[in-house]
């Protein structure tokens, strides 16, 4: 029946960059995965929860599937994104409207091995001057009809959201829900909080180096005004770490107060954060140290 209650698992899917994060943050109504302009931000498979009157939609936010596979990390993020795709009931497949590259056909490579029903879902329309352009793009890209709906949306300004929400709905079960409706996200605050210090790292630091740290949290502790937090940053070699700090400590102060602000809009209460500097060698490309820091399972 139409006005049945439903609940089910959507996954996006995408090349690095095309806003999967973006997407999933401004369907559920709150920030639970991090984002920014530059590849491999989203490290890790994250569920975003979001309750309507008539159904519970769990969005799933993955690493951007990429060519480069040379160190373990790199690994470990296209097998998470590929492994996202089992076990669900729609493919949400991102891309950039009227762009289409050499890893966006290797996504589409891949969803092709899934049995699920996949949406192709054309995102920052609202930066293309003329729209009549967007057709005869998307007629070149599904010509066979392959997709079982195409929807162009625009994350950043949420729209066509609607849209993309009633196409998945239909694809979803009668089922009770899954999560409790004020869930946001199966995700603990400790994660998140790491993931909010790593954030800012990645937008601070230019070039190369947001690739080559990792936050790990170390202390998390709450208490009924205040939650402690102890992070501590890994870098692969000693000479980065005055990168990361900042002359006079300004980088990583900038961090801080950034991170240390969202935490508190995320968790409702006061946040005491501390964050250390540590060099570890080779630690993106190695397999024990990277599932030690909680990557892998």
């Amino acid at each position: 029946m139409a006005n049945e209650f439903r609940c089910g698992t959507a996954t996006i899917v995408g090349r690095p960059n095309v806003g999967k994060s973006t997407l999933l943050n401004r369907l559920v109504g709150q920030k639970v995965s991090i984002t920014a302009s530059k590849p491999q931000t989203t490290r890790h498979r994250i569920c975003g929860v979001a309750n309507r009157e008539d159904a519970q939609f769990v969005f799933v936010d993955t690493p951007g599937i990429h060519r480069e596979r040379g160190s373990a990390m790199s690994r470990y993020l296209n097998r998470t994104a590929r492994a996202a795709t089992d076990g669900v009931d729609v493919v949400i497949f991102m891309v950039e409207a009227l762009r289409w590259t050499e890893e966006d056909e290797d996504v589409r490579r891949a969803v092709r091995e899934s049995a699920n029903p996949v949406l192709l879902v054309p995102n920052k329309v609202d930066r293309i001057a003329d729209r009549t352009a967007l057709l005869p793009w998307i007629e070149g890209i599904d010509g066979g009809e392959e997709f079982a709906e195409i929807i162009p949306v625009s994350a950043r300004r949420g729209e066509n959201l609607v849209a993309l929400e009633d196409q998945v709905r239909r694809r979803m079960p009668a089922a009770p829900p899954m999560f409790p409706d004020d869930a946001l996200t199966d995700r603990s605050e400790r994660f998140l909080a790491g993931e909010l210090v790593r954030e800012k790292l990645t937008r601070k630091l230019d070039q190369e180096l947001p690739y080559q740290l990792t936050v790990e949290i170390e202390r998390f502790r709450r208490e009924k005004r205040i939650v402690h937090v102890g992070a501590v940053v890994w870098v692969e070699r000693s000479s980065q770490k005055g990168i990361v700090i900042g002359k006079g400590g300004k980088v990583l102060k900038a961090v801080g107060a950034e991170a240390r602000a969202n935490m508190e809009s995320l968790f409702g209460r006061q946040v005491h954060l501390e964050i250390w500097v540590k060099a570890r060698a080779g630690w993106a490309n190695d397999e024990r140290v990277l599932k030690s820091l909680g990557y892998g399972g």
